[in-house]
């Protein structure tokens, strides 16, 4: 709801939307690489439910070890998200002067819907990362072996599938358009 509150305010406020290409420009070398960041984070989300995948099938094959291993990473991808997400956020605020109720870049809503909605996609990838270690932690000391049952890793999987989704949606309406 979110996403189709910020789309409806965007199609109908008479002031520009800040063009995301420039806002969102990492400089490098010299040069401002438009939605570079944003790439790197969305490729490590990504990535995050490859191996999140892989750990579910380590779990049905019963491989102790590499299930946890593979969750660690996938939690490790999640935490590298959100400091890269509080890097962005920090660039935002103090180089950009971009505030939740104005900015220099165009319409003021665009601070509000960005943080808000950013910000509570990063509060759940954080509480996927702390849930995902403590599933990685019990799996790795033999709970599951004992219990004979890996279906909570699957659990575990399906919400991080589901804010690796959620990511997409916001990437593509937020950042690209």
């Amino acid at each position: 709801s979110f996403l189709s509150a910020y789309m409806a305010v965007r199609l109908t406020t008479t002031e520009p939307w800040p063009d995301t290409s420039h806002v969102f420009a990492l400089h490098v070398g010299g040069t401002d690489v438009p939605l570079l960041l944003i790439a790197i984070m969305t490729f490590i989300l990504i990535s995050s439910s490859g191996t999140m995948a892989m750990g579910v099938t380590s779990a049905y094959k019963k491989q102790r070890v590499r299930t946890g291993v593979l969750i660690l990473l996938t939690a490790l991808g999640g935490l590298a998200f959100v400091g890269m997400q509080a890097f962005e956020w920090t660039k935002l605020i103090v180089d950009e002067g971009i505030r939740p109720w104005s900015n220099d870049y165009g319409a003021h809503q665009f601070g509000s819907f960005f943080f808000m909605i950013t910000g509570f996609h990063g509060l759940h990838v954080s509480i996927g990362v702390i849930y995902l270690s403590i599933i990685a932690k019990r799996v790795l000391n033999g709970r599951y072996d004992r219990l004979d049952d890996y279906q909570i890793v699957e659990v575990a999987g399906l919400y991080w599938h589901f804010v690796d989704l959620v990511w997409v949606f916001i990437f593509a309406f937020f950042y690209l358009w």
